[in-house]
């Protein structure tokens, strides 16, 4: 994970945004820049229902419901912890009314529900390769062993409204591979940004949207969220200036 650019209280219990805040100490994965930057980047405009994969602390459906005032957020959690932690969080928002949550495999949710989504957005359990925790949550929350990329896409595709789109972000090194798996689903990128920690450096994530239908323009970008002393960005500093101060 990105090394997160946020403020917390001293004991790091929670992260208090412009609108709400995100308690954290019941939930194997904290919140970081990889979900916050998603939450921020992800396309909204016209969306009416979104879907958030693998609710964390619910950070994601937070922020899609403070950027989409007349939008109906839904979230899946399979963790008990981690599903509690959001519901908590969610209540105590403002968004309460907005957002539903549901203690599920995303793949049990996307066969059972019936709802269409405009938006499905996920930070997603990506660490294939790298040394597991001894933790067994927190390999749940970081290894993809409970939901694989391809089911993930085969999943969202179900839930998918005609015009709607699919939001991850993956690690640089496995875009390639995500873009493949996206393809053989049936899915097209339309829109992608590369994230880069620190200017001068190497890529690290990669932000990318699909649709099921095919564009001829499609975009990539660069997003620099540091200079080479360390300073925030202004590129960085407007895609959050939403959600907390710099």
């Amino acid at each position: 994970m990105l090394k997160t650019i946020l403020l917390a209280d001293m004991s790091n219990k929670y992260f208090r945004f412009k609108q709400f805040t995100v308690y954290q100490d019941r939930c194997a994965m904290k919140v970081g820049t990889d979900g916050m930057l998603l939450g921020a980047w992800a396309e909204v405009s016209g969306c009416r229902r979104i879907l958030d994969v693998g609710a964390g602390t619910g950070l994601i459906a937070l922020m899609m419901a403070q950027r989409c005032s007349e939008a109906v957020i839904d979230a899946v959690e399979i963790d008990n912890e981690a599903y509690m932690q959001a519901k908590s969080n969610i209540e105590a928002s403002p968004f309460a009314d907005r957002i539903n949550i549901f203690n599920a495999a995303f793949q049990d949710f996307a066969r059972t529900a019936t709802a269409a989504y405009d938006l499905i957005i996920s930070n997603p359990p990506f660490f294939v390769s790298s040394l597991k925790s001894p933790v067994y949550k927190r390999n749940i929350a970081r290894h993809d062993e409970r939901l694989p990329l391809r089911e993930l896409f085969e999943a969202a595709k179900l839930r998918l409204a005609p015009e709607g789109r699919i939001a991850l972000i993956v690690p640089a090194p496995q875009h390639i591979d995500t873009e493949d798996i996206a393809s053989a689903t049936g899915l097209f990128c339309i829109r992608r940004t590369f994230v880069i920690p620190v200017l001068g450096k190497e890529v690290k994530r990669m932000m990318a949207e699909w649709s099921l239908r095919k564009t001829e323009d499609m975009t990539t970008e660069f997003l620099p969220l540091q200079d080479a002393d360390g300073v925030r960005t202004a590129e960085y500093c407007e895609l959050t200036k939403e959600f907390f101060y710099h």
